[in-house]
């Protein structure tokens, strides 16, 4: 079994309004709707469950309402948190594989779901991402001190994916030995730390993180002229 884990819990700080940015509209359906859709379509995704921040339950089932959905999982106060919480909400029926996702990524492709999925018959993790193509700069006290060599270097999308118990003991081990460091803001990060290995599997730019207005601005785009 293949379970879609949609990580909800951000609060959205940077994009601003009165309510977190999931739960803001995208061409009339609130942003998490969309996200939720995409997995939901997917033949090859069994079931779909979403971790959201416990202030938001009003919210959800607002912006869900006629999803065929199971209840939310309640998430904690960072993202390791709750994808952690969420990881734990499964145990009681669980996944061979689970695809974390954030719920603020609405046009992440079939294919790269598919991809990520085909990865993990060889490897305990596989993410998306995209090859970075800006050159990066080292500043201090706003000069620069140096050029990054970017070669092989790739920016992090999700969904990451993972065999389920491997990544729940990696959440595990990394809570019980560092309690009071709880800000991986990747699964990748926590399977790498546990010495899972974990491969890339390329993605497309717009499979982006919605977070600013300048974001939003640009999924709209997109809607438009699909």
């Amino acid at each position: 079994m293949i379970t879609a884990l949609i990580v909800a819990g951000g609060r959205g700080q940077r994009l601003g309004g009165p309510i977190p940015k999931q739960y803001r509209l995208l061409d009339h359906l609130p942003i998490i709707r969309h996200t939720i859709a995409a997995f939901q379509s997917h033949g090859a995704i069994d079931r779909v469950r979403v971790v959201i921040h416990p202030d938001d339950q009003d919210l959800y089932h607002q912006a869900t309402a006629g999803a065929d959905l199971s209840p939310p999982l309640l998430g904690g106060a960072t993202r390791q948190e709750s994808v952690r919480r969420g990881l734990e909400g499964l145990e009681s029926d669980p996944p061979d594989l689970v695809l974390i996702h954030d719920a603020v990524r609405p046009f992440i492709a079939g294919a790269t779901i598919g991809a990520v999925i085909a990865a993990l018959r060889h490897t305990p993790g596989a993410i998306a991402g995209v090859p970075l193509a800006d050159t990066l700069k080292r500043c201090r006290d706003g000069k620069i001190t140096g050029t990054v060599e970017r070669t092989d270097l790739w920016r992090a999308q999700t969904p990451q994916g993972f065999h389920y118990r491997p990544l729940l003991d990696a959440h595990r081990a990394a809570f019980r030995d560092n309690p009071d460091r709880q800000d991986f803001t990747d699964d990748a990060a926590i399977a790498e730390a546990a010495g899972l290995a974990v491969a890339m599997v390329p993605a497309s730019d717009d499979n982006f993180k919605i977070t600013t207005e300048d974001d939003l601005a640009r999924a709209i785009f997109i809607l438009q002229n699909r």
